[in-house]
């Protein structure tokens, strides 16, 4: 008698088979009838970067050139960075030098100084009375080098603010999506339907099916 209930203990319950049979069926492949689409056999399994911050971003970047695009994992557009603002930095060196030669000229040509041989650029005035160079052209120098030489500071401040831009937007929109480990092609055998008035029904093609 004990072991007539045990067995019977073990018989599922009527609702529990139901159950158990419903769930076989619940998962249906979603394509149409007559596609050559491949069923979707898995999930889609997503990876957000919730720890990626485009403030971080900024602020390294704001801090040091390029620190931004590290912390974007962009470590190829370091060297263009530092490129663009070393030539900018040597723009700026290479006409502070002629700015403050032409100065010191300027200088003795406005107040009509004769400077001794010791002083500060004596060869390059000599250089320019002896060829009867005019003060209007020297004091023309004087400016070009000046604007040249702010026009390039005002480039590196700009540059800065570009890497720093851009180390924003990458991560706010390209670091911010999803990423789905679900990549995959296939390719299949299909046919294609031919106009009503050609020979043949179909034509033999080859499909070729991106799943991401």
């Amino acid at each position: 008698m004990l072991f007539a209930f045990t067995a019977k203990a073990q018989t599922p319950h009527a609702d529990t088979a139901t159950v158990a049979k419903k769930d076989t069926f619940k998962k249906a492949s979603n394509t149409a009838p007559g596609s050559f689409a491949p069923p979707i056999k898995k999930e889609k399994v997503y990876h957000p970067d919730s720890t990626h911050s485009p403030h971080k971003a900024v602020m390294h970047s704001l801090m040091i050139p390029g620190w931004g695009q590290v912390y974007n994992h962009s470590w190829w557009k370091v060297p263009i960075i530092y490129g663009g603002l070393g030539l900018l930095g040597s723009a700026v060196v290479f006409n502070q030098k002629y700015y403050k030669q032409f100065d010191v000229v300027a200088h003795y040509y406005r107040n009509g100084i004769t400077p001794k041989t010791t002083d500060p650029y004596y060869k390059e005035w000599k250089a320019y009375t002896d060829n009867q160079v005019p003060a209007q052209n020297v004091y023309d120098y004087l400016d070009s080098y000046r604007r040249n030489r702010d026009l390039a500071i005002l480039g590196i401040l700009g540059a800065w603010g570009i890497q720093t831009v851009e180390a924003y937007i990458e991560a706010k929109f390209i670091n911010a999506y999803t990423v789905d480990n679900n990549f995959s092609m296939k390719v299949t055998p299909s046919l294609i339907n031919q106009p009503v008035y050609a020979q043949s029904s179909y034509v033999p093609a080859i499909k070729v099916t991106f799943t991401f």
